[in-house]
């Protein structure tokens, strides 16, 4: 009985060391500490904008249209309610994004908006913002790189054998990762027609 005692612990001991339950822990925290940064980097963005916003209403007030979705997309991020569990329900998720996509957009705009005002593109002011924003694009990319590699080893794991059977057992799911908006838009190869 003894023997079979402990044959019994050393198989449950091998069993639980492979079982994956520490590996998800660390995934799941080097998820959680990507995300933070991903939200660290869109809250720095955010923060730029009424800035941005008033720099150039001094300069180009008529482009109001454009100041107007401008702010108008920075009050929708603000509204989102960001919490931890984002991470795992893919359809607020998929509004986070959206929203932060159409940021993206309308700041796209602004800048381009800026382009035609001389003495806007001259202020001191709207240089470091500007200079600012593409330093925390850049950022943005780099904290959204390293949260879809770290929710890649994740989902990885969550659908290998064995650990996937760990993965029901405690109900790890896949979890959602940033996606391109317009697939399809980037697969095309674009036209490019040197008219003579």
């Amino acid at each position: 009985m003894r023997n079979f005692v402990t044959a019994f612990l050393l198989t449950a001991t091998l069993a639980l060391s492979g079982c994956g339950y520490n590996t998800f822990q660390a995934q799941d925290e080097t998820i959680n500490a990507a995300w933070g940064e991903v939200l660290n980097q869109y809250q720095r963005r955010a923060d730029l904008v009424p800035n941005l916003v008033n720099t150039v209403k001094g300069y180009a007030e008529h482009e109001k249209d454009v100041l107007e979705a401008v702010t108008a997309s920075r009050a929708k991020v603000g509204s989102l309610q960001v919490t931890p569990e984002l991470v795992n329900d893919e359809q607020a998720f998929a509004k986070f994004q959206a929203a932060q996509g159409e940021l993206t957009s309308a700041l796209s705009k602004l800048m381009v908006v800026a382009e035609n005002y001389p003495q806007l593109k001259a202020d001191a002011n709207f240089r470091d913002l500007q200079a600012q924003l593409e330093g925390t694009e850049n950022r943005i990319t780099v904290a959204r790189n390293r949260y879809i590699a770290a929710v890649k080893d994740y989902n990885i794991t969550v659908r290998s054998f064995p650990s996937n059977l760990t993965a029901m057992m405690f109900g790890y799911k896949t979890k959602p990762s940033f996606t391109v908006e317009n697939e399809k838009a980037i697969s095309t190869a674009p036209k490019v027609d040197f008219g003579k």
